[in-house]
C-alpha cells in the first residue's frame, strides 16, 4: 500500500546579503512539520529555495560591479549552508534562475496569454522596488510610501503585459470565504477578504526597464514580473511540465508556509494564476508572524539583525530550533531574546531533559549493571501518562499547534523527573524486598525516554538521535515511526543501555 503524499513549501527566500534569524524561523517550522509527517507515515515532499530575479537585485549587483548571477550565487550558497547546519530536511532547493524553472514560467505565461487572460498595454503607476510590488495612490501609507515596507515608491511608466486578475477576483473571494481552512490564521483570512472587496485591478506582469529576469515568450524586450515568476516555483519541482504522475501525486500542495507580509501574493495573486491555468488551489496557506528582537522588529539600520550561523556556533542547532518552536506561537509575532534563550537551554534542555537522561542511565548502570530487567504491573507506572501525552501530542501537531506540542512533551519530562523523586530508586536499591519495584521504576524511565526521543525528533533531530544512541537503540532511529511511541514496553528484557553523556552543557552568564 502506497503512503499518502504530503507537499509542504516555505517561501523561496529573497537573497539579501545578510542572513538573519527570521530565515531560520520559518524554515525550522516547515522542517518540523515535514519530519512529523514522515514520522506518521506520509511520503513528504518538502521544498524551499531562492527568489533571484528583479530590479532590486540587478541594481545591487551593478553597484558592486558584478553580474546578478554572481551576486546571488554567493548568497544562495550561504542559505544552503544554513539549512545544512540547522538539519533542514528539504527534498529540493529551487532557484528561480535555473533553466528548469524558466521553462515552466514561460509555458505558464504562454498558456494564460493564449487563453486571452494576458494582454499588452501601458503601465503608469507606483512601484516599490524592495517589495517588488505595484500600488495605487489610494493604497499608499499616510506618508505616500509603500504600505508594506513604508519606503518610497517610484513612478513607473512603460509598455507592459497585464494579467486579467480582476476576472478571477470573485472566484478567489468565494474560495476564501467558503473554505476557512484554506487561509490561516483567521486574522490573515479577514485581511485578504477585505483586500479583495476593495476591488482588484489587473496585474502588471512584465517590465522593460531592466533585464534580470525571465524573458516573455516571443517578446524578449520584456521580462516577467518577479512575483509571477516566483510563485510558479511551487509547480516546477513536482513535474508540472515533465512528470504528470509526480504532479498528480503532490498537487495541490498541502501547505504553503509563508510570512504574513506575503500572504496577499500567495492567496490572491497565486489563486488567480492557478484559476487561469485551471489548476486546483493549494489546500492551505498559513501566514506566520514576524520575529522581533527583544521587542523590536529586526532592521539593518537598527543594527539588531541576529546572525543564525553565530547562534548555532555558540548554542547548537537543536537549542535554537527548540527555542524558536517553543517560544513562538505559530501565526503570532514572536520575540527572540538572547537571555531568554540561555534560560531555556539551562532550565529545559540541560536541567529537565539532560538530567532525566543522565540520572536514568546512571541508575540503570549503577543498580542493574546497565541492563533493563522485565517489569511487572507497577502501581506508580508512567505508562498511562506517556500514552496520554502521545495521543494529545498527535492532535496538537495535526493542528499545527507546534508550540503547545513542545510544551506538552516538556510537561511529561517534568513528570518523569518528579517520578524519580517520588519513587527514590536509590532507596529501593538498598532494600532486597523492593527489587521488583526498582526494576519497574528504571524500566518505566528508560521506556519514557525512548518515547520522548521519538516525540522530540521533529523538533530536535540531533538530540533525539543522541538519546537513542545512549539508550543503545540507535539502529532503530532511521526507521522509527510514530506508531513506535504509541506502544509502551518496546525495550526488551536484558537490554543493555549505554553510559550517560551530557546533552546540553549549562551556560554560565
Amino acid at each position: 500500500m502506497s503512503k499518502p503524499a504530503y507537499y509542504i513549501t516555505t517561501p523561496i527566500y529573497y537573497p539579501s546579503a545578510k542572513l538573519h534569524i527570521g530565515h531560520a524561523y520559518c524554515t525550522t517550522i516547515a522542517d518540523t512539520i515535514a519530519r512529523y509527517k514522515r514520522l506518521t507515515g506520509y511520503d513528504v515532499f518538502f521544498l524551499t529555495g531562492s527568489d533571484e530575479h528583479g530590479q532590486k537585485i540587478q541594481r545591487t549587483a551593478e553597484a558592486q560591479g558584478i553580474t546578478p548571477i554572481e551576486y546571488v550565487d554567493k548568497i544562495v550558497d550561504s542559505f544552503k549552508e544554513l539549512w545544512r547546519r540547522l538539519n533542514i530536511s528539504n527534498d529540493d532547493f529551487i532557484r528561480t534562475s535555473e533553466p528548469r524553472h524558466h521553462e515552466v514560467v514561460q509555458e505558464i505565461f504562454r498558456r494564460i496569454r493564449d487563453k486571452g487572460d494576458i494582454y499588452k498595454g501601458e503601465y503608469t503607476g507606483l512601484y516599490c522596488t524592495p517589495c517588488e510590488s505595484y500600488w495605487t495612490e489610494i493604497q499608499l501609507d499616510e506618508n505616500g510610501c509603500c504600505p508594506d515596507c513604508h519606503r518610497p515608491v517610484e513612478k513607473v511608466s512603460e509598455e507592459a503585459y497585464f494579467f486579467k486578475m480582476s476576472k478571477y477576483a470573485d472566484a478567489v473571494l468565494k474560495h476564501i470565504e467558503d473554505n476557512p481552512e484554506f487561509l490561516e490564521p483567521k486574522s490573515r483570512r479577514n485581511e485578504m477578504i477585505n483586500f479583495i472587496k476593495q476591488g482588484l485591478e489587473d496585474l502588471c506582469v512584465s517590465r522593460t526597464s531592466f533585464n534580470w529576469g525571465i524573458p516573455v515568450p516571443d517578446d524578449e524586450k520584456h521580462v516577467i514580473y518577479v512575483w509571477f515568476d516566483a510563485l510558479t516555483n511551487y509547480l516546477t519541482p513536482i513535474g508540472y511540465l515533465d512528470d504528470a504522475e509526480k504532479f498528480a501525486k503532490y498537487w495541490p500542495a498541502d501547505l504553503h508556509l509563508v510570512g504574513k507580509e506575503i500572504v496577499r501574493f500567495h492567496t490572491i495573486i497565486w489563486g488567480c494564476i492557478l484559476m487561469a491555468l485551471g489548476i486546483e488551489l493549494p489546500k492551505k496557506v498559513y501566514g506566520h508572524g514576524w520575529l522581533v528582537i527583544s521587542g523590536d522588529k529586526m532592521s539593518k539600520s537598527k543594527g539588531n539583525v541576529v546572525d543564525p550561523m553565530l547562534l548555532i556556533d555558540e548554542f547548537s542547532a537543536d537549542a535554537i530550533r527548540y527555542f524558536l518552536l517553543r517560544e513562538i506561537v505559530l501565526g503570532q509575532d514572536g520575540n527572540f531574546n538572547r537571555d531568554a534563550l540561555i534560560q531555556r537551554i539551562n532550565a529545559d534542555l540541560a536541567n529537565d531533559l539532560g538530567n532525566l537522561l543522565h540520572r536514568t542511565l546512571n541508575m540503570i548502570n549503577k543498580f542493574q549493571k546497565g541492563s533493563l530487567l522485565e517489569p511487572n504491573e507497577d502501581t506508580v507506572s508512567l505508562k498511562t501518562e506517556a500514552l496520554d501525552t502521545v495521543k494529545e501530542y498527535r492532535a496538537l501537531m495535526d493542528n499545527l499547534q507546534i508550540s503547545d506540542a513542545v510544551k506538552l512533551v516538556w510537561k511529561f519530562i517534568t513528570r518523569c523527573n518528579k517520578y524519580i523523586d517520588e519513587t527514590a530508586p536509590w532507596k529501593l536499591a538498598k532494600d532486597e524486598t523492593q527489587k521488583q519495584a526498582l526494576i519497574n521504576v528504571l524500566y518505566n524511565l528508560a521506556e519514557s525516554l525512548r518515547i520522548i526521543a521519538i516525540l522530540i525528533s521533529p523538533f530536535m533531530p540531533t538530540t533525539s538521535r543522541r538519546i537513542f544512541e545512549q539508550l543503545k537503540i540507535a539502529q532503530n532511529f532511521d526507521t522509527m515511526q510514530f506508531a513506535d511511541a504509541e506502544i509502551f514496553g518496546k525495550l526488551e528484557n536484558n537490554h543493555v543501555v549505554g553510559k550517560p553523556e551530557q546533552l546540553f552543557p549549562r551556560i554560565e552568564i
